[in-house]
């Protein structure tokens, strides 16, 4: 029996977020103060009191999840939670990697903030806007999408981008050939398949100018190894050594998110718990859809703290 620490992607932002954490605990207020001055912005006033869409912007949205995720970390410690002794792996959908790497001691909170900036920006400059999207398929098993997507690329792009579980799969690429992909997908049966709001099609090769960006980025920061293995994005597989982390982090945008696969491997590896750190509580519904030996807890509130640490 063991917990894996798990930390949320873009979409779980929202307006509010985090703020009572900041009026509960002093060391959650410093982690927001932190990423504040590591990006030379309010961005704990933009999460508070929003707009709401200047804080979805990629950008903001990447780092304001971070500072959540560390936030809560941060009172957990407070409480007396040891995370060495407590957590066997850390995982995160997407930027949540870069979440978990500042959880396990892997990176400081100032360099992930300005790591994500540069994340945020770079993955929106990558592609003009209206030149990219992303769709979600459900109802489909990975073998009849990949084929859907290979159909419709057709001199353009079109990848899977996540495989969420539990029979859902974002597709992302060129604009044309995604919708094409939507079409495709709904005539050979799926219960689904809309696109998506997004702003650029993330996970996607067409994000390789963001790639080349975060590697030089990354060259310039130190990562030291974590305290707990890191369950990749690109391999599902366990991971400490820095520079092979690293060059993870640059597949990773460019790359698939295996989150099913993620989740099979921790069930697989004597993970019963795994332990959503961070706003909303996305990562908890796909682990019970994903592998029911494995029970699922979002930690996000200071009464969730409470809750977790009486167990």
């Amino acid at each position: 029996m063991s917990t894996a620490f798990t930390f949320p992607g873009q979409g779980s932002q929202s307006v509010g977020m985090g703020k009572d954490l900041a009026d509960a605990f002093p060391e959650a207020r410093a982690v927001f103060d932190e990423v504040d001055d590591a990006l030379g912005q309010k961005l704990s006033a933009l999460m508070w009191d929003g707009p709401d869409d200047e804080l979805t912007l990629t950008a903001n949205a990447q780092p304001a999840l971070m500072a959540v995720s560390m936030a809560t970390m941060r009172a957990l410690e407070a409480k007396g939670f040891s995370f060495a002794e407590k957590v066997a792996y850390v995982a995160g959908h997407s930027l949540g990697e870069y979440s978990a790497l500042a959880a396990a001691g892997a990176l400081t909170i100032g360099d992930t903030a300005r790591l994500l900036r540069v994340r945020g920006n770079a993955m929106q400059e990558a592609v003009p806007v209206g030149k990219g999207a992303m769709a979600a398929i459900i109802g489909l098993e990975q073998d009849a999408v990949e084929a859907i997507c290979a159909e419709s690329a057709a001199g353009g792009v079109c990848q899977i981008a996540n495989d969420n579980g539990g029979g859902q799969l974002v597709i992302s690429g060129t604009k044309e050939s995604v919708e094409k992909a939507v079409t495709l997908a709904s005539e050979k049966g799926a219960k689904r398949a809309l696109l998506l709001p997004v702003s650029a099609p993330f996970h996607s090769e067409l994000m390789q100018p963001a790639a080349d960006a975060m590697r030089s980025a990354l060259s310039d920061v130190p990562l030291q190894a974590p305290a707990v293995p890191l369950v990749c994005n690109v391999l599902a597989q366990p991971v400490t050594d820095p520079q092979e982390i690293k060059d993870l982090l640059v597949r990773q945008v460019t790359g698939q998110v295996r989150w099913r696969e993620t989740v099979s491997w921790f069930a697989a590896h004597g993970v019963t718990e795994a332990c959503e750190v961070g706003a909303g509580k996305v990562l908890t519904g796909l682990a019970r859809r994903i592998d029911r030996s494995i029970s699922g807890k979002a930690i996000n509130t200071p009464q969730d703290i409470e809750n977790y640490l009486q167990g």
